[in-house]
């Protein structure tokens, strides 16, 4: 089974959990694990896998102490990642490094992981989702990660003529999907 993670899926697994629904809360568990095994392995590039697990498990364990905190009515995953920001900061400072740990604060303050902008992804993944899987690789590496479409179609087995019909096609799907005509 898939679990979307977007901001609402996730949010909702955490509104069932809080009403006790244990398989709910499992699977947000599952969900939230991929999200911050891709969010701890940006940041700790040259840390060892055994470091970035303890971190997972510590930030899980951290969300389920704190989930009666959690205010229904904002955003869950600025919430949680907040929780996971502050967990790694601690991590710096734990093993000496506190000039990382301060520099890493200061950029999560400054660049990603404001509320808009992390709502802005999840609604850029949403509409992603509403598209075929070829559909979404492609306007992943060409739009969103900036790979052209030479390097996009030697890595897809495909020509750049169809990558750039694929990314052509996406696009007025999605421009569609956001005008509500499809």
């Amino acid at each position: 089974m898939t679990i979307a993670h977007t901001e609402q899926a996730l949010k909702a697994l955490m509104l069932l959990s809080l009403d006790g629904d244990e398989a709910a809360y499992r699977r947000l568990l599952t969900a939230l694990r991929v999200l911050l095994v891709g969010y701890y392995s940006r940041r700790m590039a040259s840390a060892m896998k055994a470091d970035m697990e303890d971190l997972v498990q510590e930030t899980l364990l951290a969300l389920h102490s704190r989930r009666a905190t959690y205010d229904r009515e904002r955003a869950f995953t600025a919430w949680f990642f907040s929780i996971a920001r502050y967990k790694l900061i601690d991590h710096h400072r734990g093993r000496g490094g506190r000039r990382m740990a301060e520099t890493e604060l200061g950029e999560e303050f400054e660049s990603d992981f404001d509320e808009e902008g992390l709502t802005a992804r999840l609604d850029v993944e949403r509409l992603l989702e509403g598209l075929s899987p070829k559909q979404q690789e492609l306007i992943r590496q060409v739009k969103l990660e900036g790979q052209s479409v030479a390097d996009t179609a030697k890595r897809t087995g495909q020509s750049e003529s169809a990558v750039k019909v694929g990314i052509h096609r996406a696009l007025k799907a999605l421009g569609e999907r956001l005008r509500g005509t499809s």
